[in-house]
């Protein structure tokens, strides 16, 4: 157990990221998935920038890998573009 203010400060503060965090990927990961699930092109053409936004944003809060943001919004990209061709 903690025994200064500052270090159960840090285990609060800590715990709230942490479930902040794990919403937020869970919320991205099932726009992702709904997203590979579209058949439509022009809603899927709109949705891809909300999930790329959300994309964007974990890895920008270093929930996510840049890289692994990358691959995923580059996989969405051509299953949109699939669908209009």
């Amino acid at each position: 157990m903690a025994n200064h203010k500052s270090a159960l400060k840090r285990i609060r503060s800590s715990e709230a990221k942490r479930l902040r965090n794990k919403y937020q990927h869970k919320s991205t990961r099932t726009a992702v998935r709904k997203l590979r699930g579209m058949t439509d092109a022009k809603e899927a053409a709109e949705y891809l920038k909300t999930a790329s936004s959300m994309l964007d944003k974990l890895a920008r809060k270093n929930v996510i890998h840049k890289n692994k943001a990358a691959n995923i919004k580059s996989a969405l990209a051509k299953h949109v573009n699939a669908l209009s061709a």
